[in-house]
């Protein structure tokens, strides 16, 4: 029924007139003047009301509601499925400091290691911040088909591209940002680039959106050393429009890029120089006029991707609900910012695409129909098959650093963890600076990429089994959560270690999580006949890879037992396919 209501939508849709232009967004409000740090308390988000935004929206059915977002949605589209394994492109120009994530924030910050590396490569952040960053950040050796191509390679299927991380500066021809990558460093539409690339080589892609939390992320831009020849100079975050004439930003505002001052607000300055640690949930009262056009000009900008770039989904990152919901990174003010970003999304792609096969992805957001949930660094406990979710992690860190583990093994076992739980995968192979890949990285993306080619009828359409895996004397071990790194790379699985999926073919895949060795004996005791699982009997098992003589093998009573072939010429691991 809900098909066929979107199908006569999208014929009314495609007879009404286009998309009105989006608006022009009028100047950032005056701001209050500053108080004393730690001298405002913070208004309550469970009284205060939701501010609605007077935001166009793109006609169709989808109004922005979560009831009608809910009602409307056809559910999420089978290519996320298909696809199962992407790469994140987690990429922009925080990768110039070589420290890691977050370098943009923690330059400000004594004693860090981005602290450190901006004294050496710019200078003092009261005289050089992070925007002689933008203007400098030039990653020439950048080349999104090149790379969409290795990620192919390696067997993805779909691409999470960078739109905008924390730091504010837009990564497209933005029309509601200045401080982008059009007009600024590289002075190219990056993200228009790795959108042609993915489209050209038959990948899905989606857009990623950080900005939600950026105006008390920046907040350490504000401060000023405590100790030192700089001591009590502030940083570059405390400077105005009218402070660049003459200066090589002259026309450009600081405040668009850093936001404003809010450490008035209890909890705001001790949250801001934590490693992660949104302030304190609440209302930054005394700035709602600026509150409210912040949160347009935040959707405004997903508006302009949407429009001109036609990602198959976009991605809000945050720790609540939903973006300004008032509490963890919604702090600040509540509004229907995301509400209305999905409704026009999906509205827009049934007026072009004649359906909506596009998805949402909010964190944190509950099960609903219209979001994609995430797992970020974690391994869920158990299969999660009651909506659809993507597994995210990054080898080494989200920003490239000195002394990563590049390990093959670790990135095909933490897609065995998440596909066998029901999940997708995305991860992240954070590029140097200048936009290339190091040898570790492109070696380990082709050892992937060989697995993946014999391994991958087991991974692409596949949905869990009725138990994720088995392992020694009944206890299930996990691969360490977090980045993958040595810790990874170094942990070890045995021969009684399996992870099972259904593949698109109806086979079940049990995949070991090593090589077994030659000749050697296994007991999968999940399929013994007594439990019967599978609901029939075992009629034939086959190693995927193999072309030799057919496997010896037996089901009895407490377990499928088999013999390896006398010849295993695998790496990392391998998969058994049994009907």
């Amino acid at each position: 029924m809900k098909t066929t209501i979107l199908a006569l939508a999208a014929i009314l849709a495609t007879a009404l007139p286009a998309h009105a232009a989006l608006p022009v967004l009028g100047p950032m409000p005056a701001v209050p003047a500053k108080l004393a740090p730690d001298s405002v308390a913070m208004g309550d988000a469970r009284t205060a009301p939701v501010v609605h935004l007077d935001l166009p929206v793109t006609a169709g059915p989808f109004q922005p509601t979560w009831d009608s977002i809910a009602q409307h949605y056809p559910g999420t589209p089978a290519w996320l499925r298909d696809a199962k394994f992407g790469i994140w492109v987690h990429f922009g120009p925080q990768a110039a400091g070589m420290s890691g994530d977050w370098y943009a924030r923690r330059l400000y910050v004594p004693g860090t290691t981005a602290y450190a590396s901006h004294l050496k490569d710019y200078g003092h952040p009261s005289q050089t911040g992070y925007k002689e960053v933008l203007r400098d950040w030039n990653p020439r050796k950048l080349d999104p088909a090149r790379l969409t191509a290795l990620y192919k390679e390696a067997g993805a299927r779909f691409l999470l591209i960078q739109g905008v991380h924390h730091d504010n500066f837009d990564l497209w021809d933005s029309r509601y940002q200045p401080w982008n990558a059009k007009r600024l460093g590289p002075k190219r539409d990056l993200l228009g680039e790795w959108a042609a690339a993915a489209k050209a080589s038959g990948l899905r892609y989606g857009v990623a959106f950080h900005h939600e939390y950026t105006w008390w992320w920046w907040q350490t831009a504000f401060g000023s050393d405590p100790t030192g020849p700089f001591a009590g100079k502030p940083y570059d975050g405390a400077l105005t429009l009218a402070d660049g004439k003459g200066k090589w930003w002259e026309g450009l505002d600081p405040r668009l890029l850093y936001g404003p001052d809010l450490r008035e607000y209890k909890g705001v300055t001790a949250a801001a120089h934590t490693d992660w640690q949104p302030p304190p949930a609440g209302i930054f009262s005394r700035h709602s006029a600026y509150a409210e056009w912040y949160a347009k000009r935040w959707a405004l900008r997903m508006m302009d991707v949407v429009e001109h770039y036609d990602p198959d989904f976009i991605y809000t990152d945050g720790t609540s609900d939903q973006p300004f919901s008032g509490n963890g990174t919604g702090t600040g003010m509540k509004s229907d910012a995301m509400q209305i970003v999905m409704a026009d999304f999906y509205n827009r792609t049934l007026k072009k695409r004649g359906k909506v096969d596009t998805f949402s992805v909010v964190k944190f957001h509950p099960k609903f129909n219209g979001t994609v949930s995430t797992e970020e660094g974690s391994i869920p406990r158990d299969i999660r098959n009651d909506a659809a979710w993507i597994a995210e992690t990054a080898v080494g860190d989200w920003y490239y650093g000195p002394g990563f583990t590049y390990d093959s093994g670790a990135m095909i076992r933490y897609l065995l963890e998440q596909v066998a739980r029901d999940g997708n995968v995305a991860i992240c192979v954070s590029p140097l600076p200048d936009g290339s890949l190091d040898e570790g990285s492109v070696r380990m993306l082709k050892e992937v990429g060989a697995w993946m080619r014999v391994n991958g009828q087991g991974i692409y359409g596949s949905k869990a089994w009725v138990r994720l895996g088995e392992g020694e004397d009944g206890k299930l071990r996990t691969l360490p959560a977090g980045k993958l790194g040595k810790e990874q790379a170094d942990f070890t699985f045995g021969p009684h270690d399996f992870r099972f999926t259904v593949g698109r073919d109806g086979s079940l895949y049990a995949f070991t999580m090593m090589v077994p060795k030659p000749d050697t004996t296994l007991k999968i005791t999940s399929l013994g006949s007594r439990e019967n699982l599978l609901g029939k009997p075992v009629t034939s098992v086959s190693l995927v890879g193999h072309e030799g003589a057919p496997l010896t093998w037996r089901q009895d009573a407490d377990g499928l037992v088999i013999t390896t072939p006398s010849e295993m010429p695998f790496a990392t691991a391998v998969a058994f396919n049994i009907r």
